[in-house]
């Protein structure tokens, strides 16, 4: 039986969710390894809901370290049909502060060192990823936003960086010439793999600083960003509550089934021990 129709997965600052109840953490294995921390498992406004801390409790993993099939992996078999993920960015555009809300609709992938698929090894599969945030779960928070006040800014194209280290001002100059929007370390392979996972996936990205593109501004520093943070977690906690409320019960969009066209191998040719490992996620089409 399902223990959770949606999870969370927080970023810097955010660590737990006011207002559950139930409460219990559960460790989770799975054929990935270990996820980032124990799961909180509780009820929020009557649904079920899973809390993992991205970095770990006490921040301790680097955004090249989150073990991000794991963590997928391991909501996944817990039933989670929608994640929320929770960031901290730098915005690459004057008109969105430090301290606004970005619901980015695009990624461009500028990590290096990450796996981001599930599948190999036996086993091919080719998801469609031409838009990388579900759409109906992007729009609620956009809506539930709006709603606890918070100044936000609906779509965007989100840059992922490897980390830890920020951009250089070349870099930043670059993708503000791409028409990015943010940037962030963290949002992929998560996206990816929740997709390849049939899960809702969409973020709430919070500005903390202007990266260091910004001529007036100086370069963005740790200061300046938990300095930022601090605001952001009391929001998001706001916009989490009134999110959960407007969950839908049951989905419509293309995530909740895009394996289903998407694996190439022919079933009888996929080992054993991999169809095995594999279950959680390709179960309903590969017996």
């Amino acid at each position: 039986m399902a223990e959770a129709k949606l999870a969370v997965i927080g970023g810097s600052g955010l660590y737990q969710i006011e207002g559950l109840s139930n409460v219990k953490e559960t460790k989770i294995s799975t054929p990935f390894g270990d996820p980032s921390d124990a799961v909180t498992l509780g009820s929020l406004e009557g649904m079920g809901v899973a809390f993992l801390p991205r970095h770990g409790k006490g921040h301790r993993i680097n955004p090249t370290e989150i073990p991000a099939r794991a963590n997928i992996y391991a909501l996944k078999s817990l039933g989670v049909e929608w994640i929320i993920s929770v960031s901290a960015v730098g915005s690459l555009r004057e008109e969105i502060h430090p301290g606004d809300l970005v619901i980015p609709n695009q990624l461009i992938d500028r990590t290096k060192s990450r796996v981001n698929t599930f599948f190999g090894d036996g086993l091919v599969a080719h998801v469609g990823f031409a838009e990388p945030f579900c759409p109906v779960l992007s729009h609620i928070l956009f809506q539930t936003a709006s709603e606890a006040g918070a100044v936000v800014h609906n779509g965007g194209i989100h840059v992922v960086m490897e980390g830890p280290l920020f951009s250089t001002k070349a870099e930043s100059h670059l993708y503000r010439s791409w028409g990015a929007s943010i940037i962030g370390m963290t949002a992929l392979p998560e996206a990816k793999l929740a997709r390849e996972a049939e899960i809702c996936y969409a973020t709430l990205a919070f500005v903390t600083d202007y990266d260091c593109w910004h001529d007036t501004l100086g370069t963005v520093t740790v200061e300046m960003v938990i300095q930022n943070l601090r605001h952001n977690v009391e929001m998001s906690k706001k916009i989490l509550r009134r999110a959960v409320a407007q969950v839908p019960k049951k989905r419509e969009c293309q995530c909740a089934t895009a394996l289903k066209n998407a694996i190439i191998t022919a079933p009888e040719v996929i080992p054993a021990a991999l169809k095995q490992k594999l279950h959680v996620l390709i179960g309903s089409y590969v017996k």
